[in-house]
């Protein structure tokens, strides 16, 4: 990491919480790359991506959420800037690479709808997680506007009301939303629990800032997190175990039983002085998180084109060539979000006019010293 040691982290207010990114990749990578082939892990590691995305949505943008036009066109600018510059880079070299040039399965890609679609080709295989994140962008908005009005129970119960709709077109025998397990593995609506884990936790970090501040000390809320997420984890193993695998199990452990311990794992590392906290609120890790999304896209690029057909066979050693792959992997990762992903980023916001100083990877609410942007007056 030495290249990137001049690289000005800024201050994190969350620090724990940007490493858990670096960290949830890790496991996306040796997951796609296993060191022993035919081992796969168990862990629904993308809910902790998405409980990790509403509380940061909604902690970020709770008290300035504004039904005008204005305020949701920065909204949607800040996310486009974000998410989109390094996507569209990244799926354009993919799609030279996979020479896949049919004009719905570039429609699909380009556009981020491809996971809402059926039988649909993703041509970067994870990115059908970005279309479940965006769809929980396009309602975070209203979710967070009722959620101001009435409490955090009528948003709640529209997601449930979303789920039910979405089911019922799924029945219908299109494409779109395809089938009622593919609305539950592949879609927001199926996953929106983890979501709303993550609004739930937002509202209650602000009430506790209001009262005076997050720390307490302790661990039990750590320790107590991360047993419930290795419960998951036993109950995900035993249900694997069973043949034939009764998935709808699996959707209930992954989708609504597991964001309760996560969600509660990250209250600890918000709230709690730990070994774990300090590990994941390490500078390398804050790069890393950094990076993640970066590395979250461009990893199976690497495993694909790069690892498999030429280092694997030059290395003749699986583990050597899977290390080595997790490393270089890492530090183009880094490269790319220091000099492609965050300057795109922030140029944007600036020719946008967006004064929100809130930047990082998914808005992880770090600052980046060296481009400092003025103090916000919306989003």
């Amino acid at each position: 990491m030495s290249a990137f040691t001049g690289v000005e982290l800024g201050n994190e207010k969350y620090p724990a919480l940007t490493g858990i990114r670096a960290l949830g990749a890790s496991v996306v990578f040796f997951e796609h790359l296993p060191v022993w082939p035919d081992t796969h892990v168990t862990l629904n590691v993308m809910a902790f991506f998405y409980v990790l995305s509403g509380f940061l949505i909604v902690r970020i943008y709770y008290e300035r959420a504004q039904p005008r036009l204005r305020w949701l066109a920065k909204y949607f600018i800040n996310r486009f800037a974000r998410i989109y510059p390094v996507y569209f880079l990244l799926l354009s070299i993919a799609v030279l690479l996979h020479h896949d040039f049919r004009v719905s399965v570039l429609l699909e890609n380009y556009t981020l709808t491809h996971a809402l679609f059926h039988g649909s080709t993703p041509i970067i295989q994870p990115s059908w997680s970005l279309t479940v994140e965006e769809c929980f962008y396009f309602l975070a908005p209203a979710f967070m506007l009722l959620a101001r009005r009435y409490g955090f129970l009528v948003p709640f119960a529209a997601g449930w009301l979303l789920l039910l709709m979405a089911l019922g077109v799924s029945t219908l025998g299109f494409s779109f939303l395809g089938t009622p397990l593919f609305v539950l593995t592949t879609t927001f609506f199926g996953h929106f629990v983890e979501f709303f884990a993550g609004v739930y936790l937002a509202l209650a970090v602000m009430r506790a800032e209001k009262r005076g501040g997050l720390a307490v000390a302790g661990n039990l809320r750590t320790l107590a997190g991360l047993a419930g997420v290795a419960a998951a984890v036993l109950a995900s193993v035993i249900i694997y175990r069973h043949t034939p695998v009764n998935f709808f199990a699996i959707v209930l452990t992954n989708n609504f039983l597991i964001p309760l311990p996560i969600g509660l794992l990250y209250w600890g590392l918000l709230r709690e002085d730990t070994a774990l906290a300090r590990f994941l609120g390490a500078p390398t890790c804050g790069l890393l998180g950094r990076g993640s999304y970066s590395f979250y896209l461009l990893h199976t690029l690497v495993i694909d084109y790069v690892s498999l057909p030429l280092l694997l066979p030059l290395c003749g050693s699986r583990p050597l060539c899977v290390l080595l792959t997790f490393l270089v992997t890492w530090l183009a990762a880094v490269a790319l979000f220091v000099y492609f992903e965050e300057p795109i980023n922030l140029l944007i916001r600036r020719r946008s006019k967006s004064k929100d100083r809130s930047v990082g990877m998914q808005a992880t609410l770090f600052q980046v010293a060296q481009h400092r942007l003025p103090a916000h007056t919306g989003v």
